[in-house]
């Protein structure tokens, strides 16, 4: 793709100009075709990508920036791929980077202060996913329209799943400026605090207008960050120094966390009277199929009633079943607005015997089952999380007459708590009627096949 043409993708976007590239990706401006919306498209050829070993990477980011879904961070609006590259379409964001705002000089002590707020409600909310972004720098904070930042560049974040058995990150990543010395050590590192750190040199930038560590010699530089050696100039407020003073501790276990960042009276100044929550997520998930606008369906009650009498389970469409349990890169269901997204499996069982199944299951965990139309039933969790009550509605669809589809769907609550409840919890206690979970290899006797074809992506391929 040269950056003086236009093409169009995949019949929905209109590319435009090149706004950056980087070892292994370009990224262009680009408008979809139907609604005129502006969005930047990064492209990455697979073959470099393969060759590099970054495939893992790839996929985690993908997943990252699906969890992360928050007003202060660039939204990844779908992922498709062709033969010969993956395409990653994502908010555009026209202010740049704060970095080219910083390199003009140090920010008068309010936007620095708007602008670390926002940063620390997106950092918070990444941490309450259980994700770590690992190279926070003002060079991966961009700014909107409205001046509001956006955190952006997840290639170097962590999830749960990347801590070693001690419970700790191992893999030594970041910008040396940026980086906690903990990190440094080699010892492994909590990800949450050492993003702290990074978050205290990148106030001590913003107000200071220049780096708290730095030497032309690295190892110099190194051994003034194991130390926390810095001094803060004259016109940085007491304020301000003594916050920065409580990110920048060698000692990650003596570092200020977040909630108590949010308790220091110079941060919380101008503060909106509610704080940034994540309604985007919310506004997201609360519509679509299985929602939480029909009472009846989805209020608890202690049995589902026996009284109610269906002939058949929903069908399930061919190729949202290819779509769903494909291993290849068109994710574009993930990020469709008319599926809220859900935990998939498909069974030989019947349909009867799956929702009996899920009920024995629900009930052992303590959730309270709610009544059941069409084939479907609420679960609603026994205590409050850290977004209410989680609560779970359960599908079951027809695929052939010896193949159901059952889909697990997030109405309310936590999605940490979610995924947690169908990865530890529904996997193994209800291996025996699974035949496979999506994203797992489908082992049958008809050799299902995923694939791409150069500049086309498979549309549908025959089940049976």
């Amino acid at each position: 793709m040269d950056e003086e043409t236009r093409q169009v993708l995949f019949s929905k976007y209109e590319t435009g100009r090149m706004l950056g590239k980087g070892t292994f990706a370009k990224v262009y401006y680009a408008k979809h075709l139907v609604t005129g919306e502006s969005v930047a498209i990064k492209v990455m050829n697979k073959d470099q990508v393969k060759k590099q070993g970054l495939m893992d990477q790839i996929q985690r980011e993908i997943s990252v920036m699906h969890l992360v879904r928050h007003p202060n961070v660039v939204q990844l609006k779908e992922v498709m791929a062709t033969k010969s590259k993956i395409f990653f379409v994502m908010e555009y964001v026209r202010g740049g980077e704060l970095f080219a705002k910083v390199a003009r000089g140090r920010l008068k002590e309010d936007s620095a202060r708007k602008y670390f707020q926002q940063l620390i409600s997106a950092v918070d909310f990444c941490h309450s996913r259980g994700v770590s972004h690992r190279d926070l720098k003002p060079e991966n904070l961009l700014l909107d329209e409205n001046e509001d930042l956006k955190v952006s560049d997840f290639g170097l974040s962590a999830l749960p799943e990347q801590l070693w058995n001690d419970g700790l990150l191992h893999t030594q990543c970041g910008t040396p400026a940026y980086v906690a010395p903990e990190v440094l050590r080699k010892k492994g590192y909590d990800g949450a605090r050492a993003d702290l750190w990074s978050c205290g040199v990148i106030l001590f930038v913003l107000l200071a207008g220049f780096l708290p560590f730095q030497d032309e010699n690295l190892m110099k530089m190194y051994r003034k960050i194991f130390k926390a050696e810095f001094n803060c100039p004259p016109w940085v407020s007491a304020e301000g120094r003594r916050l920065i003073s409580k990110l920048l501790v060698a000692d990650p276990a003596r570092r200020i966390t977040i909630p108590a960042i949010m308790r220091v009276p110079w941060f919380r100044k101008g503060l909106l009277s509610q704080p940034i929550e994540n309604n985007r997520e919310e506004e997201e998930e609360s519509g679509g199929e299985g929602g939480n606008n029909n009472s009846s369906e989805n209020s608890p009650s202690n049995s589902i009633p026996g009284s109610t009498k269906i002939s058949s389970p929903k069908f399930f469409n061919a190729f949202e079943f290819i779509s769903s349990m494909s291993s290849g890169f068109d994710l574009s269901s993930l990020f469709e607005t008319k599926r809220r997204r859900g935990s998939i499996f498909t069974s030989r069982s019947s349909a009867s015997a799956i929702m009996a199944r899920i009920e024995g299951f629900a009930k052992g965990i303590n959730f309270r089952v709610g009544k059941v139309k069409d084939f479907k039933m609420s679960l609603v969790g026994p205590c409050e999380g850290r977004k209410g009550r989680l609560s779970v509605m359960a599908e079951v669809f027809e695929v052939a007459p010896e193949v159901a589809i059952v889909e697990f769907t997030k109405s309310s609550g936590d999605t940490l708590e979610y995924a947690k409840l169908c990865e530890e919890d529904a996997r193994p206690a209800l291996k025996d009627i699974v035949w496979t979970w999506q994203g797992d290899t489908v082992c049958n006797g008809n050799g299902t096949v995923n694939g791409y074809v150069e500049d086309h992506p498979i549309q549908s391929q025959s089940l049976m």
